[in-house]
């Protein structure tokens, strides 16, 4: 093994109130693909923007190249030769293919771009990653997959030593996974070194040399990606042993016939064709790490994204989701994990948001009665045990645990059949998330169909009358009756150990 190219010690990063990082350590070495791991949260981005420059470090040291460096922004980390590549695709879509590989370094000739020669040094670096498309053409005229291989393409115009892919496969299919893969291959074996950040442990698994594990802004460890089994990794991203997790008392109850059958629901680039029933008076738990496609599955349902497969049957009858109104006509309701983006607005009272979704199933022509309002604003607070008991007070100022019940409060003023509930306990209190948790309990056994997601096994588990397990964007398990966190976990890692199909309907695990 040669000496590292980038050697990060003891890298703490600081934002006010907040530990992003602390004391982290991380090598990269030429000619490897390094897997960044860890949940949402861990600090693998902030990493990358504590490499590049970006966020200044509270502590610590980097080396690259063995000389210690601090960069000023991500332009003086690419002029050194470490290049970034985002998730989403961060270039001028309405230039060409050249342009948008030498934007900035055009080769000119007498003091003008010299476009003969920008095309033939893109034609070059184009063949270079074995990418055969006209370096003329207009950029938006590609596939979104073909996109990202250009930005890796310009990415190593400027001889990068270090290419950082930051989910580069959230937004491709099968086969071009399997193109931008061998990219990265062609590239390693140039000596190149690759920092590859992905959800998707197949992904990780099969183009990965090594991987370092973050925790909460902390180290777990470096490991050899074939030394290390799933199931070890996913208990070192999620902080749980198996074995030692202890089993946790379900629900109980008596579902009633089926409300919602979705039927090879899919959307390509997003979730794969899946089946789902879930039934009044049920809570579906839906489990898997971040990036599983657990959201996609519930936008599908709402009709906040389009489904290009597949159909929805709703008390038996096939219905178009064509938005989000159109699910809210039929019964559905749904609360996104992103509160502050998709959720509260946060200028508005605690009235104003609860009655948002009522008011927009009444249309906009039939504002809510303001008496109306009142008692059903008063009603949800008392009954959710919103703090403070102000209808008046901006939402904004609420704590997280309290937006979280506004949400909640907002959808059940609609009454909904089914509530579809995107990580509702995320980021609250003890309390808060014990509340929720005996709220949706309460709701299932009056007879509402409830879709449960979250990130949090034991949580999943503790609520559910089944549990779908999610693993790279498709569902690959269906467990009913005694389903234990172990069972879960196992599932999410990739593999069925003894017992671990105990209460299995429906499993189709790698």
């Amino acid at each position: 093994m040669t000496e590292p190219v980038v050697d990060m010690r003891g890298i703490s990063v600081e934002f006010p109130g907040v530990k992003a990082l602390q004391e982290v350590d991380f090598r990269l070495f030429p000619g490897e693909v390094h897997a960044l791991m860890g949940e949402n949260g861990a600090g693998k981005s902030t990493l990358i923007k504590a490499l590049t420059g970006v966020h200044p470090l509270a502590a610590g040291e980097i080396r690259y190249a063995g000389e210690s460096v601090s960069f000023g922004g991500p332009a003086q980390a690419q002029a050194a030769g470490i290049s970034t590549v985002y998730q989403e695709v961060n270039l001028c879509a309405n230039l060409t293919v050249a342009e948008n590989i030498l934007l900035g370094r055009e080769p000119r000739k007498f003091g003008r771009i010299d476009g003969k020669a920008m095309r033939a040094r893109s034609a070059e670096l184009l063949e270079r990653i074995g990418l055969h498309i006209d370096p003329g053409s207009v950029l938006e005229s590609h596939p979104i997959a073909v996109q990202q291989l250009v930005a890796i393409a310009r990415a190593v115009a400027v001889d990068a030593r270090v290419l950082v892919l930051d989910e580069p496969t959230s937004s491709l299919d099968v086969d071009e996974v399997a193109e931008l893969f061998r990219i990265i291959r062609v590239l390693r074996d140039e000596g190149v070194a690759v920092l590859f950040v992905s959800h998707f442990l197949e992904q990780v698994y099969e183009i990965s040399d090594r991987m370092t594990v973050l925790r909460n802004g902390r180290l777990v460890g470096e490991y050899a990606t074939a030394k290390l089994s799933r199931i070890e990794l996913v208990s070192a991203m999620l902080g749980r042993e198996m074995g030692v997790l202890e089993e946790i008392e379900r629900r109980s109850g008596t579902p009633g016939q089926a409300f919602l059958v979705a039927e090879g629901l899919g959307r390509k680039g997003s979730v794969a064709p899946f089946d789902l029933e879930i039934r009044s008076g049920e809570v579906v738990g839906m489990a898997g790490l971040l990036g599983s496609g657990r959201t996609e599955v519930a936008r599908l349902l709402f009709g906040a994204d389009k489904a290009d497969s597949g159909r929805v049957l709703v008390d038996g009858k096939a219905v178009r989701l064509t938005g989000p109104r159109a699910a809210i006509g039929v019964g559905l309701a749904f609360s996104s994990e992103d509160r502050k983006g998709e959720g509260i607005v946060a200028d508005l009272s605690v009235r104003d948001n609860l009655i948002l979704a009522l008011q927009a199933a009444r249309g906009w022509a039939r504002p809510v009665p303001r008496k109306l309002a009142d008692e059903l604003v008063a009603k949800y607070i008392e009954l959710l045990d919103i703090r403070p008991a102000d209808p008046d007070r901006a939402v904004g100022n609420l704590s997280g645990g309290n937006q979280q019940k506004v949400l909640l409060a907002r959808w059940l003023v609609t009454e909904p059949k089914l509530l579809i509930l995107d990580e509702p306990t995320r980021g609250i209190d003890v309390g808060a998330k014990a509340q929720i948790q005996k709220v949706v309990a309460d709701l299932a056994a009056e007879g509402m169909a409830v879709l449960f997601i979250s990130a949090e096994l034991e949580e999943v588990v503790r609520v559910s009358d089944r549990v779908v397990v999610m693993r790279d964007r498709q569902k690959v398990a269906e467990l009913d009756g005694d389903v234990g966190v172990d069972d879960v976990m196992a599932l999410i890692a990739g593999g069925v150990d003894h017992g671990v199909d105990r209460g299995v309907e429906k499993a189709v695990v790698s």
